[in-house]
């Protein structure tokens, strides 16, 4: 109910949902307890603390970062620079709205159609981690964005991500999943950790499984076909 009248908004309809203060917060966290957030920025500290890595320093793209949640998580354990980038004006709006101060810069722009001023400006970052977190698959951040987003992170640049586990199963041959199999299991990539973990509840109350992972681009390039 709103202004006394019932209005419908669809479960992903995130520009409706980012333009009412708490709605994204209260359906997703509160109700389906999503712990995504969380758990990849989880990982990503334990797995810089058994690498030797400083968590402080990393300069972080945040790609598909929506309100900010996850980028909050992530900022918590120190970071250098914060950067978001996201598709929905109204997610910008939101995070400048809900968490004034948490992004160095944010940027709402298609990675995969960028033109020259905006590579440059992004590239100037000189991004030493990739996060990107509750946004891969379901066309919410489609295989070429995601190709660009490995891109703008340095050669030996830390890759944070969740995903679907149904992504990584070898029986789902759709383009997007098997991008993802050969970025993860290739050379490109040396995995540090993979874990299976509920994502959230779906609307009837069953747990959604997905898979967080944490890997270091190794300098090789990326393989043929998929930049």
């Amino acid at each position: 109910m709103e202004d006394g009248e019932r209005r419908t908004i669809r479960f992903h309809e995130y520009g409706e949902i980012y333009s009412r203060h708490g709605l994204y917060e209260q359906l997703f966290y509160d109700r389906l307890k999503c712990q995504s957030p969380r758990k990849v920025a989880e990982i990503l500290h334990a797995t810089l603390e058994k690498s030797d890595g400083n968590h402080s320093e990393l300069r972080v793209l945040d790609l598909g970062c929506g309100n900010g949640m996850s980028g909050e998580a992530v900022a918590e354990h120190g970071v250098a620079r914060l950067v978001g980038v996201d598709i929905v004006p109204a997610a910008r709006d939101a995070a400048f709205r809900d968490r004034p101060g948490l992004y160095d810069n944010y940027y709402v722009v298609d990675l995969g159609d960028l033109d020259d001023d905006e590579r440059a400006e992004l590239e100037a970052w000189s991004f030493d981690c990739l996060l990107t977190v509750a946004a891969l698959g379901f066309g919410d951040i489609p295989a070429r964005v995601l190709a660009q987003g490995f891109e703008l992170a340095g050669d030996r640049a830390w890759i944070a991500f969740n995903i679907k586990e149904s992504f990584l199963d070898p029986s789902d041959d759709s383009g997007f999943s098997r991008m993802v199999r050969e970025l993860v299991f290739s050379d490109y990539m040396q995995l540090h950790h993979m874990e299976r973990y509920r994502h959230r509840l779906a609307i009837d109350g069953k747990p959604l499984y997905y898979y967080a992972v944490v890997a270091r681009k190794t300098g090789r390039a990326m393989p043929d076909g998929l930049a």
